[in-house]
């Protein structure tokens, strides 16, 4: 697989809370360098990344996180975040399912919920973070069946932040049971680029990570 192919699957990703602009910079810079699909930061920052990458013809997507790192935010709260994002200028948002309410079997309300931050994304990709590490084998299944009726664009593995990341098992699941047309992001843990290769190979469109383009300039593969 072609390095090119890898690079513009891949979501280029500083959510670390101490991040500082100099940091989120440093990960525009490389993002514009490497041709990545975007950067993933911050909501707080998205506006700055925005204007920073504005003009320049490498500039790339910005996509920010919100109800993250647990999902449990109300709907009402995460609609907000969702609308600020975007008059902010975010191209993509990638939101955390409340994991309790899909656990109490409230999955029309996850499916609500999903739908209602799509609405506030006004056009733009939306992803939903299901947390792979924190589910059943059932609830994942049952995941994929929510995210393929709802209008988001993706399903994604993980945050990052909680035991576990991405698996090529939880990966080749997904492709069996998402309907045709949705994505699907791994996120967390795609530690080398044979890593970052096979996820695609399983079926995976989006990869969330910090370390592919570490890598690529040869640098310590540590972070997201």
């Amino acid at each position: 697989m072609e390095l090119t192919h890898i690079l513009s699957a891949v979501d280029h990703t500083l959510l670390k809370p101490e991040a500082t602009w100099e940091q989120i910079r440093q990960i525009c810079d490389d993002a514009m360098r490497y041709h990545t699909a975007t950067v993933c930061i911050p909501a707080s920052y998205v506006a700055q990344c925005k204007a920073y990458m504005a003009g320049n013809p490498d500039a790339v997507g910005v996509c920010t996180v919100i109800g993250f790192p647990t999902g449990y935010s109300t709907t009402a709260a995460k609609v907000f975040e969702a609308a600020d994002a975007v008059q902010n200028g975010a191209d993509e948002v990638d939101m955390v399912i409340n994991i309790g309410m899909l656990k109490d079997g409230r999955d029309g309300e996850v499916l609500a919920e999903i739908d209602a931050i799509k609405e506030a994304c006004a056009g733009r990709t939306l992803k939903v973070i299901i947390e792979t590490c924190l589910l059943s084998e059932e609830e994942k299944i049952r995941m994929c069946g929510i995210v393929s009726r709802s209008k988001a664009d993706f399903i994604k593995t993980s945050t990052g932040f909680s035991t576990a990341g991405a698996t090529f098992e939880d990966v080749a699941l997904m492709k069996k049971h998402m309907a045709p047309g949705k994505g699907i992001k791994a996120a967390g843990g795609i530690a080398s680029l044979d890593d970052a290769e096979r996820f695609l190979s399983l079926g995976a469109t989006r990869l969330g990570t910090s370390r592919i383009v570490k890598l690529v300039k040869n640098e310590e593969a540590t972070g997201y």
